[in-house]
Parts: C-alpha cells; structure tokens; sequence
C-alpha cells in the first residue's frame, strides 16, 4: 500500500471513531552517503526512515500519535484517541485551501558517481599538503512531505540534494589545525569542488605562521561560515511565538529601527538548495521582508500564533519532529549583502579578528555570547600575521547590530542562512595563549 493509500485509509478511520476532525502527516527520508576516512574511503551506507503522525480532536481535545516504519491503522488511531483525553480542549487549526502536489527540482546520484568525485577531491589537496589527514562526506538525500486533513486538503512534495562535509586536519608537533567546510547543491551535475578547495587552501595558506591574539574591546571580522553566530539569534528573536510569550526583546517592537540601517533579512523559500513549496500545515511558503533597512518590520509565525496575533500564518508552520506540534520556523534567511569584497574589509582593521569557526553554541534570547574561536587570525595594519590560539570572544549581538556594520559581497549558504561577510566593533576578545 502506498503511503498516500495508508494516510487515506488512517483518516478515514480516525473520523469513523468519533473525531471531529483530524489530519495525517508523513515523512520519508532516504539517504546515501559515501564517507572518507584518513584520505580513503572507508564505507557506503544507505538508510532510508519513514514515520506517521496522526492528530485529531475528539470533543475539541487535541491528540497526537507517531508509528515509525509500519503503520497499524486501529492501534495509532487509539493512541491519538487516548492522549486526547488527557488534553483540555483547544481550537482546531486545519487548513482548508486547494490541494497542492510539488516537483521536486534535484536529481538523485549514485554512490558511483560520488566515489569518484570525492577521490578527485582529496587527491587534490594530497597533492599540495600531502602530510594532511582529509575526512570527506558526500551524501544525496530525498526527503518527502505529505499531509492530508479531514477539511479536504492534500498536498506533498519532495526534495532531493547533495551534501559534502570536507575537514582537513594537520598536526605538526604540539599543534593541531583543523579545518572543515561544506557544499551543497541541487542540480542534475555534480558540483564544481574547486571554490571549496580553494577556500580550503587559503586557510591551509595562512594558519601556518601563529600570531598572539589582540586583547580588548576590538573589530572582530567574521567570515559567511562564522556569521550565522548572529543570525541564529535575530531568527529566534523575530518568531511570532516568542514575541507572543514575550521571550524576545522585540516583543511589540515591529515598525521600530532595531538594528543598522543596512542591515536588511528576509525570506524566500524558492531561493538556496533546499525546497520547501509548503509548510506542514499546508500552507504555501512566501517570500517577505522581515527586517528591512534595520526596521523590524515583520514576525514569522504558524496558524496558531497567527490566530492569537490577530494576523494570518506566514506560511511557517514546522514541526522539529513527528511527535512536536508545528511552530514558528524560517525556510531559511537571507541577508542583503554589502558591496566589499573580503580583502577590502580586512583592509579596514587596524587591529583586530577574523573568525572562521567557532567551538560551542551561541547566543541566546539576550543576546549575549561568549564563544571559542576554533579559526580565527590576527589581523594588523589590514593584513593577516598569523592564527591565534586558545582565544575566545565575547560581546552582545543585538548591540554589535545596532552599531557600524560593514557588510561584504561574499554571500554564500550556510545552512539555512544566506549570509556574507560581517565587519562588527565591540566584542571583547580574550585568550589564555602563553
């Protein structure tokens, strides 16, 4: 029976016993990595997962049950009964828009075509540094959505991408370098590795020579891989949940300036690699502003914040996983870039970081952080002297924002983010080098 069959047939059930309404989500992955290990490969594995989430209300009582593999139609629609009876009641969201069938726009490849391009990949590097130790991961993925609810909508799509995880490490004597990046794409060719090497190359270039770490109240440069330190905080910050809950510091602030003038996030789910026509609740995905010109002009939110917002869904209903409820999430967050180029933006510091990689999470709803640096250099008189070690960074993100923010030309994926260069004053760096 196909999946579509059995979400019918678990649907119908569900309103034979008794609901007054229900709907039926499934997701499907399916995956294929090839991994190198220590400069060879080292295994093929394929891994495919499928689940089920039923939820319905009974008397107004919400429940929600998950089956994972096979499906047993009576038993999951007994568990969502049973755990609608513990719940109170609460409005039903159900979305009752046309049905929607997506076309999936990636192309799936085969661990044959992979294997040699990860060998290519790494012979390449082998041949400049040939004492570096290379780990590659190259993995195509198919994930797909569907969603049926007792209101008449049917809709589902899939995607499919290809992903590479490459990390090159180098240990001379006591010191050990490690430097990682990633690729991702979703055309019907394999992609061009060579901007990732080159990347790879540069930093293999200059974290050779050491350099102790400017102390103080400094500019700190942080490069598109290290910038979404910031941007994971604005995202959690313009969620319609937390500005209903009052979490966010910018809880009714819509409309106000919040951050620099140049500073403009918004969201368009049909650019990047990975598609997303719809969110889980049916609704189809948009593109809109959500800071323009440093103004918060919009939140992000689902039907049910939507509802209490007095405002419509945004079209950014996601669930974390199966057995989650969906919530606010972005599709992903698109940052304006500037018109610098990078060299032009180190040029700028007189004294001061440039952060490639960062160890340990971020900051939180405040704002404050105090991070790591697992890359970074000493940057004086707008040239690169060499990597530090053993420093850390600290600072505010809604106030390094709000400040002078220089911006580069150099967008690129990172994630969810699409996000350049970042030149920002006032992070305190320290470091225990000595």
């Amino acid at each position: 029976m196909s999946n579509y069959s059995l979400a019918e047939q678990v649907l119908t059930l569900a309103q034979q016993s008794g609901a007054a309404a229900a709907e039926v989500y499934c997701a499907n992955a399916q995956s294929q990595p090839v991994v190198f290990e220590a400069n060879r490969l080292k295994q093929l594995e394929s891994s495919t997962s499928e689940g089920m989430a039923l939820r319905l209300w009974v008397e107004g009582r919400p429940g929600l049950a998950v089956a994972y593999g096979a499906v047993e139609p009576e038993i999951l629609v007994a568990k969502a009964k049973a755990i609608a009876e513990l719940n109170p009641p609460e409005e039903i969201e159900l979305y009752a828009g046309p049905s929607f069938q997506g076309e999936d726009p990636g192309h799936w490849f085969e661990p044959t075509q992979l294997i040699p391009w990860g060998q290519a990949a790494i012979a390449q590097i082998l041949d400049h540094y040939p004492e570096v130790l290379c780990g590659l991961t190259v993995e195509c993925d198919r994930e797909t959505s569907l969603l049926l609810n007792s209101r008449g909508f049917r809709g589902g799509y899939s995607t499919t991408g290809l992903s590479a995880s490459l990390g090159v490490e180098w240990v001379r004597g006591e010191d050990f370098l490690g430097i990682y990046d990633d690729l991702d794409s979703q055309g019907a060719r394999l992609p061009d590795c060579q901007t990732l090497l080159d990347r790879i190359f540069d930093h293999l270039t200059s974290a050779q020579d050491h350099a102790p770490a400017p102390l103080g109240v400094m500019p700190v440069l942080f490069t598109p891989k290290a910038a979404p330190l910031f941007w994971e905080v604005v995202e959690e910050a313009m969620s319609g949940k937390a500005c209903l809950e009052e979490a966010s510091p910018w809880s009714k602030r819509q409309g106000d300036l919040l951050l620099a003038p140049n500073l403009t996030l918004h969201q368009d789910p049909h650019q990047g690699d990975d598609y997303c026509p719809m969110d889980d609740e049916g609704m189809a995905t948009q593109a809109f502003a959500l800071i323009n010109q440093g103004i918060f002009e919009r939140m992000y939110c689902d039907r049910r914040v939507g509802r209490q917002l007095s405002q419509s869904s945004t079209g950014n209903g996601f669930r974390t996983s199966l057995g989650r409820y969906p919530s606010p999430g972005l599709v992903n967050l698109i940052v304006t870039p500037g018109n610098h180029r990078p060299a032009a933006l180190q040029g700028m510091i007189r004294e001061g970081l440039m952060v490639d990689q960062i160890l340990g999470g971020g900051g939180d709803l405040s704002g404050d952080f105090a991070v790591n640096v697992d890359l970074g250099y000493r940057i004086h008189q707008g040239e690169i002297i060499g990597r530090v070690k053993d420093t850390m960074i600290a600072g505010n993100v809604y106030n390094a924002l709000k400040k002078n923010v220089v911006l580069g030309e150099d967008v690129r994926w990172v994630g969810n983010y699409a996000t350049p260069s970042l030149l920002v004053e006032g992070l305190s760096i320290v470091s225990d080098e000595g």
